[in-house]
């Protein structure tokens, strides 16, 4: 997962935040934290930890990324990824990243599609809507009920402050936040 800069439009931002609540309902997610390993395992992704690979396959995965990667082969989809020097926090963000590159139908490396796979983790793991629905005050209280890492915690909280400004504004939910908190309040 490379650093870039691209800003994605809104209408790129919309659509990723609609796939992530499409995936929500068809593997039916609706437990916090969200877990990328769930996801995986529903949509029969295999998941190949960095641990049990040999050493010459290691040191490969790694020249490809520190952090994980995914590649198709003969129709079905492989998620590497580092449980070796990376918390599970990470790994758990990583798996999510990788996703959003197979959900988005990636093909490439661009720092576009990085971006694109970087939002889709970021929306899957914490939706504004539903760090709403827990009444986070601060990142702490991000940090503890989606188990995530505290890093992560201040961003999703930055971004859930800014969609908060927008909603004490237009008073209403777009249709996939709608979907979305029908979904986790089956499991409540």
């Amino acid at each position: 997962m490379s650093k870039s800069y691209w800003k994605l439009t809104d209408e790129e931002y919309e659509f990723i935040k609609g796939e992530v609540i499409h995936i929500f309902e068809k593997y039916n997610i609706k437990c916090i934290p969200v877990s990328g390993f769930e996801i995986a395992s529903k949509m029969k992704i295999t998941l190949i930890a960095y641990s049990g690979l040999s050493k010459r396959k290691l040191k490969k995965a790694m020249e490809v990324s520190e952090d994980g990667f995914f590649i198709e082969k003969a129709g079905r989809e492989y998620i590497f990824y580092n449980d070796i020097d990376r918390c599970y926090e990470r790994q758990n963000w990583t798996i999510l990243h990788e996703i959003g590159h197979i959900v988005l139908d990636h093909t490439g490396h661009s720092d576009h599609e990085e971006d694109e796979a970087n939002f889709f983790a970021k929306y899957a793991i914490a939706p504004p809507v539903l760090v709403h629905k827990i009444g986070a005050e601060c990142p702490q209280d991000i940090y503890e009920v989606f188990d995530i890492s505290f890093e992560a915690a201040v961003y999703a909280y930055q971004y859930y402050r800014s969609w908060k400004n927008r909603f004490e504004q237009v008073k209403r939910l777009a249709d996939y936040e709608i979907k979305l908190l029908a979904l986790f309040k089956k499991s409540a």
